[in-house]
């Protein structure tokens, strides 16, 4: 019954909140992603998301600002509890990896001062920012990334760990904020 489930109607469902011809060979499982506010995805094909994602776009900003635009790559895996907060763009490259609880933050919702919060008043401008995750990049479990990061080709984020700069390609990076730990290398054995 699971599969009729997610044949017949999750996908279909999900699918009709794409932009056109995104998200061949989508693959859900667990139930439909909540897509909240107004945000563009485009999902490239064979992806996996958890029916337990959240999308979000940011709701304030410049009346002539384009909505909020999630672009996700081919074959990018995105795990439960997982939170896309959108503020401007968020584009996660292709053989990306996200496993649960990863929070990217595009926007935070509220603003700094004290003041306009009690107020209910937005975010401003200057905190939200993109989120970009080139190729190849892993964030294991509970990894919140921070507006305005870029974390460069293949890097890999340890469980926990928030990351508030860029990262640069071909490193594992972990802590609160997380910082490099080591280089990774490619080296394989011989086949």
């Amino acid at each position: 019954m699971t599969t009729l489930t997610r044949v017949l109607w999750w996908t279909p469902m999900f699918r009709a909140r794409l932009e056109a011809g995104s998200g061949r060979h989508l693959y859900l499982y667990g139930g439909l992603p909540l897509v909240l506010g107004p945000v563009r995805v485009k999902l490239g094909p064979e992806c996996r998301l958890s029916g337990q994602v959240t999308i979000t776009g940011r709701t304030h900003g410049p009346a002539e600002a384009p909505s909020p635009y999630l672009i996700v790559g081919r074959n990018v895996d995105i795990g439960w509890q997982t939170t896309l907060a959108v503020g401007r763009k968020i584009v996660i490259g292709d053989d990306v990896r996200l496993a649960g609880r990863n929070f990217l933050a595009g926007y935070p919702g509220h603003p700094l001062d004290p003041d306009a919060r009690a107020r209910g008043l937005p975010d401003t401008e200057d905190q939200v920012g993109d989120i970009i995750l080139e190729r190849g990049v892993w964030l294991a479990t509970g990894v919140t990334v921070s507006a305005g990061v870029r974390i460069g080709r293949g890097t890999v984020v340890a469980a926990g760990s928030v990351v508030t700069h860029d990262l640069p390609p071909g490193v594992l990076a972990a802590g609160v904020p997380a910082r490099v730990i080591r280089p990774l290398t490619a080296d394989r054995p011989a086949s």
